[in-house]
């Protein structure tokens, strides 16, 4: 069975939804065969490597695409974009896209910015990310920077019921999964094709979990809940990233913590930061949860 997100992903500009002024200025590079060097940036799910490989496969190119998140050491630099950026090409650029470069450790980001400028002439790099300031400041001056901001929840609904009329299934009202996921458009495309059973949308409650999180982990800690307890929440709600809880949990810390409030920040300051380069997210926030519980 094919991704949705995949099956659905704009090759056109003309199919990509929302950012019009961006929009117009990729397609003056595309008219003129070439590209600067680029960084997109916004919340998850928005549309940013859609862009990044709509404007590959528009441009007559060699391609290299690496996801970060995955490979974000100096080594991959050293082994995989360099050879790459160096080597001999027949099309009239090479083009690297390296999707969620905030994960790729400040060393080998320090390395890249070398291999930008050595390369100019013949390679073109694409970089992705949720958060810009974690992008260091010289490798973000060598690159035009976009934020990609969400499409509205009209245009988004409109391209939800353009899918689920292509795969002809039915349905009643789709605004509660749109509601509660907005604006990640790929968390709510994959929610409604996992919700089709016989060919009609069937909402599942559970899809809808992740987005109490905050709220959820911020009244156990109000009641001074047992750590396991809080596990067990984290576990209900299917999350698998937890960006975002760091900023909920700041914007109560007053509340929280009341006088420990500038440790807990400190607190959260450190492991918002740890949570860029571990493996298991998860342990990251439950090591802050158990830490944050003691100043409750």
């Amino acid at each position: 069975m094919e991704l949705w997100v995949e099956k659905y992903r704009p090759t056109t500009l003309e199919e990509y939804v929302g950012n019009e002024t961006i929009k117009n200025k990729i397609a003056d590079y595309l008219k003129q065969g070439s590209i600067q060097n680029l960084l997109f940036h916004g919340v998850a799910g928005t549309g940013k490597t859609t862009l990044a490989k709509l404007i590959s496969k528009n441009l007559n190119c060699d391609l290299l695409y690496i996801n970060a998140s995955d490979e974000r050491g100096i080594d991959t630099i050293r082994d995989k974009i360099i050879p790459f950026a160096s080597s001999m090409s027949f099309n009239d650029v090479k083009i690297v896209i390296l999707d969620e470069a905030d994960y790729i450790t400040p060393q080998a980001q320090a390395t890249l910015r070398n291999t930008i400028e050595s390369c100019s002439k013949t390679t073109r790099f694409i970089l992705t990310c949720n958060y810009l300031e974690r992008i260091i400041s010289p490798l973000q001056s060598r690159c035009q920077t976009f934020e990609i901001t969400p499409p509205s929840k009209l245009e988004v609904t409109s391209k939800c019921q353009n899918i689920l009329l292509e795969e002809s299934v039915t349905y009643t009202d789709i605004h509660e999964v749109i509601n509660t996921h907005y604006p990640d458009i790929r968390k709510i495309i994959n929610t409604l094709q996992g919700s089709v059973v016989d060919g009609r949308i069937k909402i599942d409650s559970t899809s809808l979990k992740n987005t109490q999180l905050g709220g959820l982990i911020v009244d156990a800690l109000i009641r001074k809940a047992k750590l396991s307890e809080i596990r067990q929440i984290i576990a209900d709600s299917g999350s698998r990233e937890f960006d975002d809880l760091f900023k909920y949990i700041y914007d109560k810390s007053n509340t929280l913590f009341g006088d420990n409030e500038g440790e807990a920040i400190l607190i959260i300051a450190k492991y918002q930061y740890e949570y860029t380069f571990v493996l298991e997210k998860e342990i990251c926030i439950a090591a802050m949860l158990k830490n944050l519980l003691e100043l409750c």
